[in-house]
């Protein structure tokens, strides 16, 4: 399948919701258990970033032949990237290595001089072969059903020159 990129619009909220929560729920428990999962997924649930609330950020999202989104990331004017997920249908097909490349020359254009994510388990691989270094490991708790569930990520960065 070919895909093409284009920049995030506000009636894309929904399907980039729909995105993360497949994500989550359905590649994450690869990695992390159920109820990390579970707890991860009704937080996304519950956030309104997602669904538009983008004010500020540089969006892009990787389309299929439909138009319709199936990956996207979301990078802050920081040089934060806060988001970058792909749907379960479409992995393995190089869009996210595609799509940190597109945050990469945004961040450039921006004038930044480094690129910080938190990556998942399973995303710090990927972050890492598109040139990222490992600052950290981060345990954190997330607040579900009046209990702490404990989970991880790793705090990453790239350095651009």
């Amino acid at each position: 399948m070919d895909y093409a990129t284009r920049p995030a619009r506000p009636e894309d909220g929904p399907a980039l919701t729909a995105i993360t929560l497949a994500a989550i729920r359905e590649t994450a428990r690869a990695a992390y258990s159920p109820e990390q999962v579970e707890a991860w997924s009704a937080r996304v649930a519950q956030s309104a970033r997602i669904a538009g609330a983008f004010a500020g950020d540089f969006v892009r999202v990787a389309v299929d032949q439909a138009d319709s989104p199936v990956a996207y990331f979301v990078l802050e004017a920081d040089g934060h990237l806060d988001m970058l997920y792909c749907h379960p249908d479409h992995g393995g097909r190089g869009l996210g290595r595609r799509l940190l490349a597109e945050a990469e020359l945004a961040a450039r254009a921006l004038d930044l001089t480094r690129l910080l994510t938190e990556a998942s388990e399973l995303a710090r691989p990927v972050f890492a072969r598109a040139g990222y270094t490992l600052l950290h490991r981060r345990n954190f708790t997330i607040p579900h059903e009046g209990r702490e569930v404990a989970i991880h990520n790793y705090a990453m960065e790239k350095r651009l020159a």
